[in-house]
């Protein structure tokens, strides 16, 4: 009985995510078990394999297209041929989006040519049939397929661009019935994405006729109905053609913007109701009640909210984007955006006005200081009063985070004593609130109803709380690094609660998150940070062996900032650091994934104290041992450290480090190329030049050039040549 089959198959597809590691060993059994099913002689069986396979290729990306990349995409596409069923064919291509959205480049791109002429011939043979029969079903799941592999694969897209833009555009052009509406937007989502693929140059060739017809749809936005798919589609498509056309796309901001902040500054219907009169609205109407007690409700009408949205983020995107090429447009911006920090009847809205501040103040910086202060104050009162007054932790968190970055734009002299007064009362509030919900939630485990339930949405409180107080740090950060030890004396009523924070008892985002204010007061405000010395430094040298990988990572990073820019005073606890940092680095699980950013931590905070209190220990004794650690490839930040440092021995012909005649110069092309692959420096960081310098220096040097280049594998020398070819 096909039920039977269809069922298990669909039980397959619901168990991925929870029962992920029982799954992973026998995988392979059952993804060729699945793909039998493709073959089923009924559809739904069919279509249930198609379900099966989509989702363990999302549950267990990118493990599973790593092993079954040809398996499934060739049993896929050959589904997608399956001229008995639209559905199945269909789904066969929902469940290739899913595998090549998660799918490595290097993957996909041996299939691409067979992957890229099924789907051609695929969306040839489907656009026949919806201009004789009017069916779309497969259609609109091939053009997103499309859009997928060309956003996976990139600019190897390019030899396939001139298959499909003409029918793509064509699509556009013809596809206006109302029915084909959800087409129409997946087809221009997929044009916008071929064209960030491809990018500028090749794009070009149509940029101008897919404006145009953008344009033209942009025009009857108006005409549209609140519940076109085509809305959302069309929005984040402009957003791509900006990121695509780059400074190219002002010129068409007249047009657009036009709509856009007539859109942006839709004001809902709003009505204070008692309860007879919600019931004589009914939610057909479109209206959203809120009861506020005593027989009476808040009542909004949320027509036009999912645009106004839409329409905020694509002002954001273009901030971005354009920065000081959308200088024109950011004083009516602010005004629309601040006001909105107080519309709490749309979290999407509440969420993008508060991101967009930051980038609206980068945009404006051109018009020079006077300008952007008088925009600053604008937003500056908003934003404080936001963060005192947003009941939604999620919103809060963004608030938080765009007042951070905000300041980090403005940088010292940007919050006068007021903003300060008021500021210093609101984190008080936040911190002592944090410690309070945790007594809550540990006074509600200890209740009789208390069960797995409970404790989950108690964690999910958790989590929100710890976040808000990341949100913390982050406004500290940008005080402490802008401000620097002037505003110690400010700080001083937050002090004991961040010393909580860093209690042996408390859980370990408490201590990370608060090692890593003390981290910034070290970093920021030094030689006067050690007046608090006796509060952190003590739990600072017994975190950095924590059991949690977040706290040493936060207590490593603190010794390097110590060494680097503590001062004098922090000199004697170096060579007391330096055992503690070792042992975290050899114990035999250093590397796991869950345990390497503390470990390169501790690796960095070694190379600072050698380079900036060399006298504090024994430097050549230690220096083997670093080298034999390196390179540092996931804490992306600490790799430039040591590369930098790596650099200034070698530089200065250190012996120990070069070896007697040279002899570690293999190992250390080695470190090198091993860095290169693993993207450790960025090529426009200066670092990059100083190694390939390096290189080169060696080069020069014949017989010891050759020596050193068969010591590396075939990787590692194509790394070295990609290195000395960007610097």
């Amino acid at each position: 009985d096909w039920k039977y089959r269809h069922a298990g198959l669909m039980a397959l597809s619901a168990i991925g995510e929870g029962c992920h590691q029982q799954m992973e060993g026998i995988l392979n059994e059952i993804v060729n078990f699945v793909l039998l099913f493709l073959q089923d002689p009924h559809p739904r069986v069919r279509y249930a394999a198609c379900n099966a396979i989509g989702q363990m290729a999302t549950d267990f990306a990118p493990g599973f297209q790593k092993k079954f990349h040809e398996k499934a995409s060739r049993a896929l596409l050959q589904t997608m041929e399956d001229q008995g069923s639209q559905r199945v064919q269909a789904h066969a291509a929902a469940a290739l989006i899913n595998f090549t959205e998660d799918c490595p480049k290097s993957l996909l791109i041996p299939y691409l040519d067979n992957l890229v002429k099924h789907l051609h011939s695929i969306m040839v043979i489907k656009l026949q049939e919806l201009i004789q029969k009017g069916t779309k079903l497969v259609l609109e799941q091939v053009v997103t397929s499309i859009a997928s592999v060309a956003d996976t694969v990139e600019e190897k897209f390019v030899p396939y661009y001139d298959l499909f833009m003409p029918s793509l555009k064509h699509i556009v052009e013809n596809a206006v019935q109302k029915e084909l509406r959800l087409l129409r937007g997946k087809t221009i989502e997929c044009i916008s994405l071929i064209g960030l693929a491809v990018g500028k140059e090749k794009f070009m060739q149509d940029a101008s006729d897919v404006m145009q017809l953008l344009l033209k749809t942009q025009t009857d936005f108006s005409d549209l109905e609140d519940d076109d798919p085509q809305i959302s589609y069309m929005i984040s498509a402009w957003a791509r053609m900006c990121k695509i056309l780059g400074k190219e796309f002002q010129q068409y901001l007249p047009v657009v913007m036009g709509p856009l902040m007539k859109t942006a500054s839709i004001k809902p219907e709003v009505a204070l109701l008692d309860t007879q009169d919600m019931e004589n609205m009914s939610d057909d109407d479109g209206w959203e009640f809120v009861s506020i007690g005593d027989q009476q409700s808040f009542g909004i009408k949320t027509a036009g909210l999912e645009e106004k949205a839409t329409a905020c983020q694509m002002l954001v995107c273009y901030a971005k984007e354009l920065k000081e090429g959308f200088v024109e447009y950011t004083e009516q911006v602010v005004k629309l955006m601040v006001p909105l920090l107080k519309f709490y009847f749309h979290d999407d809205i509440l969420l993008t006005n508060s991101s967009s501040m930051p980038l609206l103040l980068e945009c404006a910086r051109v018009r020079g200081p006077e300008y952007l202060t008088q925009m600053w104050h604008f937003m500056c009162d908003a934003l404080i009063k936001a963060i005192g007054t947003e009941p939604e932790s999620d919103v809060l968190s963004e608030i938080m985070h765009s007042f951070a970055k905000c300041i980090e734009v403005m940088g010292d002299g940007c919050l006068n004593n007021e903003h300060f007064e008021e500021l210093g009362g609101i984190l008080k509030e936040k911190l002592e609130e944090h410690f309070k919900n945790q007594e809550l939630r540990q006074v509600k485990r200890q209740d009789e109803d208390y069960d797995e339930q409970v404790e989950e949405s108690l964690q999910d409180e958790d989590d929100s709380d710890v976040y808000i107080l990341t949100k913390v740090s982050d406004i500290l950060h940008s005080i402490f690094s802008s401000y620097r030890e002037k505003v110690l004396p400010w700080f001083e009523r937050l002090l004991p609660l961040i010393v909580n924070l860093i209690c042996p008892h408390r859980p370990w985002p408490d201590r990370q998150w608060g090692l890593c204010i003390f981290d910034d007061i070290v970093e920021h405000c030094s030689p006067a940070s050690f007046k608090y010395a006796e509060y952190f430094l003590r739990p600072m040298l017994e975190s950095v062996c924590d059991s949690s990988p977040e706290v040493r990572q936060a207590a490593a990073y603190g010794v390097g900032v110590m060494a680097q820019f503590g001062g004098d005073s922090y000199r004697p606890f170096c060579p007391e650091a330096l055992p503690l940092l070792v042992r975290v680095i050899q114990s035999p699980d250093a590397k796991a994934k869950e345990n390497v950013n503390a470990t390169e931590n501790c690796i960095s905070a070694i190379g600072k104290i050698m380079k900036f209190k060399p006298d504090c220990i024994n430097v050549e004794e230690v220096l083997p041992h670093w080298l034999s650690w390196l390179p540092l490839h996931e804490d992306k930040e600490e790799a430039v450290h040591t590369f930098n440092y790596l650099c200034d021995l070698l530089e200065s012909n250190n012996p120990v480090v070069l070896g007697p005649n040279n002899s570690n110069l293999p190992r250390i092309l080695g470190i090198i190329a091993d860095g290169e692959i693993h993207e450790a420096i960025k090529h426009e960081d200066p670092c990059t030049k100083r190694l390939a310098n390096v290189v080169r220096q060696v080069q020069t040097s014949g017989g010891l050039w050759t020596e050193c280049i068969s010591q590396l594998n075939a990787d590692q020398q194509a790394a070295i040549q990609e290195l000395l070819n960007s610097a």
